[in-house]
């Protein structure tokens, strides 16, 4: 009966985690599905959350604590679970290595490529099963690990790919025109005439609408995070800023801007953004981007009357306080689509509201 909680892996890279803060605390009973901590990643801050019923027994990390994958935070058990049987759990936790099945797809739970329109895409595939695959495609200058808190929780009896875009991650730099019918165009390529659910944040959503539109009979359905293209309205000084940065304090700036709370921005977000940004060919490919989707601040892409015309289930995520993207342009949504809004989020509502948007997914998977 007595339970450990341990620190999460979240995405490809993470390796160790900060708490940041306990939201529940010793003796306090909680539910499945209630936020008990607030963890610190190479991303953002995410939320860990019950997965059954039970009572905090013992904080073994306090809030500030760097651990790495695994290690022991917390223990669960009943109240009436006496003191030295606590202790003696606390005592012989050991971070447990994964062996045979669970170890080789840790092993082999990493990035691979494919090649489209001559350009080499890194992609992440997670899960199996016979369900409708599900894509995901990241927005303006974002990468796999967009996904770290989404793509796991969708894997269940199905296949799930996230793909990064040219220009974008490790991906190839050559962008082409760097417009939506080339990166269309990849999709496709990439994709090939399988049918599949498809998930698309900012740039991503309007990519998502294009290929819903061109190619229905291979879209399931459609799910739209803050999407591009409903609307000319666009943070510009945001666009320039994130082109542009180059120096840590202009880096947090930028990224500030994403979401609801910036206290959300980790040191190691902003240091990772700065080495994307020196990569060779990344600052070009983000202007030829910026060019042809955004010029002169404003959106170049409308896609209203795709939206409207799709047949597929949509549904459409925006969070409340985005500050890149109004929130107003959910107006051009129509029945039978949906508008979701999550009152605590910004222009990230898959990283800051991860378990709402992950809920909110699954329900439009089984629908459609």
């Amino acid at each position: 009966m007595i339970n450990a909680i341990t620190m999460p892996k979240w995405g490809l890279t993470m390796t160790e985690g900060k708490v940041v803060q306990w939201l529940k605390q010793p003796g306090q009973a909680f539910t499945q599905g209630e936020e008990l901590l607030e963890i610190e990643t190479s991303k953002i801050t995410n939320v860990v959350e019950a997965d059954a019923a039970g009572t905090l027994s013992r904080i073994v990390a306090p809030e500030g604590t760097t651990l790495p994958i695994g290690a022991l935070l917390a223990v669960i058990a009943p109240p009436e679970t006496p003191t030295p049987d606590i202790d003696a759990f606390v005592a012989r936790f050991e971070v447990v290595e994964p062996t045979g099945e669970a170890g080789e797809e840790a092993a082999t739970l990493a990035p691979s490529e494919l090649q489209a329109l001559g350009r080499t895409l890194r992609c992440l595939e997670m899960g199996s099963g016979d369900g409708v695959p599900v894509v995901l495609l990241h927005g303006f200058g974002g990468d796999l690990n967009t996904w770290m808190f989404n793509q796991p929780a969708l894997c269940d009896g199905r296949r799930t790919l996230a793909l990064e875009l040219p220009g974008h991650g490790l991906s190839s730099k050559d962008v082409g025109a760097g417009d939506i019918g080339f990166f269309t165009e990849v999709i496709e390529a990439a994709l090939g005439a399988q049918r599949v659910h498809v998930v698309g944040h900012s740039m991503g959503g309007a990519l998502a609408i294009s290929l819903a539109s061109r190619r229905p009979a291979c879209v399931a359905s459609v799910t739209l995070l803050a999407p591009a293209g409903l609307g000319p309205e666009i943070n510009g000084a945001f666009i320039d800023a994130f082109v542009r940065a180059s120096r840590r304090r202009d880096a947090i700036e930028a990224l500030q801007m994403l979401v609801h709370d910036p206290k959300l921005i980790s040191r190691a977000m902003v240091e990772e953004f700065l080495r994307y940004k020196r990569i060779d060919g990344v600052v070009p490919a983000l202007e030829a981007m910026a060019q042809a989707w955004f010029p002169q601040g404003r959106q170049a892409v409308d896609l209203r009357a795709e939206l409207r015309a799709l047949a597929m289930p949509v549904q459409v995520i925006w969070g409340r306080d985005d500050r890149i993207i109004p929130m107003a342009h959910a107006g051009a949504v129509e029945p039978p689509a949906q508008v979701r809004v999550l009152e605590s989020a910004g222009h990230l509502p898959h990283m800051e509201e991860a378990s709402a948007v992950n809920r909110l997914i699954r329900g439009m998977i089984s629908s459609g």
